[in-house]
């Protein structure tokens, strides 16, 4: 891992009313690390992910990106600058075929508008780069079939596979297990093993047994504020924790 961290965060906060959902917030993640975020209902979790992928606008706090200040910057830019967010409902166009909700992608890390995304799937070089991301989450076999007609886990392979398609170097994974039956998450902790070894990810994930068996290291949020950060080890064991999340697993989400 390089000594600059890839992510950089300082003082993030955002306030709506009175509730505080990020307060004070500071994190750094080296290049290469996956880095989970965990915490009980209301945490912030959500509310932190739509800030570090520029879809909500943060009160105060910097962002640092590659070394470069992104705090001002669209989310549109974050993901040109090489930081992609997977897991949002609008990132799938059910009635268009995988392949072409791929080459999408594609085309819009080039810099062309989503306005032209007809044609998108009918140029060799897209479908090209478009099949090398399907086929690194296991999908290039689902390549012409209807986004629509995929599976719950499937949907979220697509997902990913759209993110890679930017030429994403760091992933922001928002609860990639959710609503998955075991198979379904299995592969999906698998596939985030493996792009582990190319990409630098930050998870928010409900289920512990694939935080800890992932994470290189953990961070605890808790109403909007940072309580810990480590190794999953010295999550496990950190009292603060297990009062704030671990011992009442049951009743988070």
């Amino acid at each position: 891992m390089s000594a600059r961290p890839l992510l950089s965060v300082r003082g993030l906060s955002k306030s709506f009313g009175a509730l505080k959902v990020t307060d004070d917030f500071h994190l750094d993640v080296p290049d290469g690390e996956l880095h989970a975020i965990i915490g009980p209902n209301g945490a912030g979790k959500t509310s932190l992910i739509h800030q570090l992928s520029g879809s909500l606008k943060s009160d105060g706090g910097t962002i640092s990106f590659a070394g470069k200040d992104i705090t001002r910057l669209s989310m549109v830019e974050r993901v040109r600058r090489g930081l992609a967010r997977s897991f949002q409902i609008t990132s799938i166009l059910e009635g268009f075929s995988v392949l072409e909700n791929t080459a999408l992608a594609v085309q819009a890390r080039s810099g062309s508008s989503f306005r032209f995304f007809a044609p998108a799937a009918s140029e060799a070089a897209l479908n090209d780069q478009a099949m090398a991301a399907l086929a690194r989450v296991g999908l290039d076999d689902r390549a012409e079939r209807r986004a629509g007609s995929l599976s719950h886990g499937e949907k979220r392979q697509l997902e990913i596979a759209i993110a890679l398609a930017t030429g994403a170097r760091l992933l922001l994974l928002d609860e990639p297990l959710a609503g998955t039956g075991h198979e379904e998450s299995t592969l999906l902790v698998e596939l985030m093993r493996a792009l582990k070894a190319t990409h630098t990810i930050v998870l928010i994930e409900h289920d512990m047994d694939a935080v800890f068996a992932l994470a290189d290291r953990v961070s605890v949020l808790v109403s909007g504020r940072l309580i810990a950060t480590g190794a999953p080890a010295e999550i496990r064991t950190d009292s603060q924790v297990r009062v704030a999340y671990l011992g009442e697993e049951g009743a988070a989400a």
